[in-house]
């Protein structure tokens, strides 16, 4: 029998500040219902409230047609809601098998954790979604894609009535992205409301049936999928017309001088990886997730190990010991996970922006400047538009994109001299206002003859904002590609090519 889960005048306020206001809209089951809006519209506090992890200000939750109220997030999975948070909710030191039962493990005759059962009930799970996961493998050992599956194949399991997927795609490939639609097809199938948040627009019109669009707390509009298009959607989130987000964009022409040279670099994930970037030029590193990418930038930036090769900076061989030492040569890095790796997340705005170069901002006895780096700060957020009342606002109560502002803020201030930008995934998870503007912004450094590599799972960013893309398999290149020849088929071609094939011997272009 298919559910109903209706939010009838929700609202939720904050000390100075009201995250909802009057939310009322009724997701069916049998079909995915989208919840659209830029970063702060109140989309993860709607969830949050759903879940039992926040009460409501005012207002009800229905299910099937019924007042139902959530005291803790126990008391949602009782009444059948899962909600898949774009942070992962896991216990990193635990199993695969662990986390997928955790407060179900499966019992014998003694009372004990039968783990044979354990194990070949959460085998059954994993093949039914297609992936290589060892149920034994901890999760903390996992990539960060493999660990959003376990994430969702818990879910899965439990087989909740009313599922929320929030950003449930940013980590993953193409290949799981499919097997992802295909677990969603079949819970939509049978019978299941589904809300589903998602900032890519060719997801939101594959997937889902209705459209509510949430800014600043309240609800804009509410319209069925097969009757809209993406400008107007974009129009009610953002309340204007954005135009088209790449055509728009003021570009720069890469001159002919190296910053970066990277030969044959190989690390405990990588092999024989060579490329350049130009002063001022984008290059692009595409590839399935596994491939390799984020490893090579954490290797340029002296976050991982090197057992072969070279790098050179500006043509000066450089071997980065430690993070500290490509900062202090100009190289800085937005990491995959910003907050995991990017950010104090219960530091304030100006503590994070000044982190890099804290030491120069030293006085007296070695209390740090704190005007100087309240200055750093002011001019991140003029700069980047970070929406904060105060620089002293903790970085965990701002939105994705706003966090996301913060890092990249923080290695464009004039104090750190960034010659080199690694951006892993910078715009996972953000609206497509933001990324707009950020776009621009990494233009803009390009601009100023900045080197940047840019890493995403999204190809048509990376193949609209790239002069160059080079293409990653195995741990390997497998070509490179002007932007010109720069089109999803061609991308995918090398990223999933036979290594012994012809895919892997195109020559290298400048756009």
């Amino acid at each position: 029998m298919a559910k109903t889960l209706e939010f009838r005048g929700i609202g939720k306020s904050f000390p100075g500040v009201r995250a909802l206001d009057n939310v009322n809209f009724k997701a069916e089951g049998g079909k995915v219902l989208a919840l659209l809006g830029e970063n702060g519209a109140g989309k993860s506090t709607l969830l949050k409230i759903l879940s039992g992890d926040q009460p409501a200000s005012e207002g009800e939750i229905l299910v099937d047609d019924k007042v139902t109220a959530f005291h803790s997030p126990h008391d949602a999975q009782a009444a059948g809601i899962s909600v898949i948070y774009q942070e992962r909710q896991l216990m990193p030191s635990l199993s695969v098998m662990e986390n997928l039962f955790a407060g179900a493990l499966p019992k014998g005759k003694l009372g004990l954790v039968d783990k044979n059962e354990l194990y070949a009930e959460t085998q059954k799970i994993i093949s039914e979604f297609g992936l290589d996961i060892d149920p034994a493998e901890e999760v903390g050992r996992l990539s960060i894609a493999n660990q959003q599956m376990v994430e969702i194949m818990k879910a899965y399991r439990r087989d909740s009535d009313i599922i929320a997927y929030d950003e449930p795609t940013a980590p993953l490939s193409e290949k799981e992205i499919e097997l992802m639609f295909k677990v969603i097809e079949k819970q939509k199938a049978a019978g299941k409301a589904i809300i589903y948040v998602s900032h890519r627009m060719n997801e939101i019109f594959r997937i889902t049936d209705e459209i509510v669009v949430l800014k600043d707390g309240r609800q804009v509009t509410t319209l069925q999928t097969k009757e809209t298009s993406e400008a107007e959607l974009i129009k009610s989130m953002v309340g204007r017309d954005i135009g088209d987000t790449y055509s728009n964009l003021r570009r720069n022409t890469p001159t002919d001088d190296v910053i970066l040279e990277v030969r044959n670099l190989s690390t405990p994930k990588v092999k024989n990886v060579s490329f350049q970037i130009h002063k001022g030029e984008i290059v692009g590193l595409a590839g399935l997730v596994g491939a390799g990418r984020t490893e090579v930038a954490r290797a340029l930036f002296g976050a991982d190990p090197i057992t072969g090769g070279e790098i050179l900076i500006e043509g000066k061989p450089v071997r980065f010991r430690s993070p500290r030492e490509a900062i202090d040569a100009g190289v800085a890095l937005c990491p995959e996970d910003r907050k995991e790796q990017g950010l104090v997340m219960y530091r304030s705005i100006a503590d994070n922006v000044a982190m890099p170069v804290v030491n120069y901002l030293k006085k007296g006895l070695g209390f740090v400047d704190r005007g100087q780096a309240a200055t750093l700060a002011e001019r991140a957020v003029a700069d980047y538009a970070i929406k904060t009342p105060t620089i002293f606002k903790l970085v965990a109560e701002l939105s994705g994109g706003n966090q996301q502002k913060v890092i990249l803020g923080r290695w464009t201030s004039e104090k750190v001299k960034t010659r080199l930008l690694l951006l892993d995934e910078p715009t996972k998870g953000i609206d497509v206002g933001t990324k707009a503007e950020i776009y621009q912004k990494i233009c803009d450094l390009a601009r100023e003859g900045i080197g940047v590599l840019f890493i995403s799972s999204e190809l048509t960013e990376v193949i609209n904002l790239a002069d160059r893309i080079y293409v990653m398999r195995g741990g390997s290149i497998s070509g490179c590609l002007p932007r010109a020849e720069a089109t999803e088929e061609n991308v995918l071609t090398l990223a999933m090519a036979d290594e012994t094939g012809d895919a892997g011997k195109r020559k290298e272009g400048r756009a």
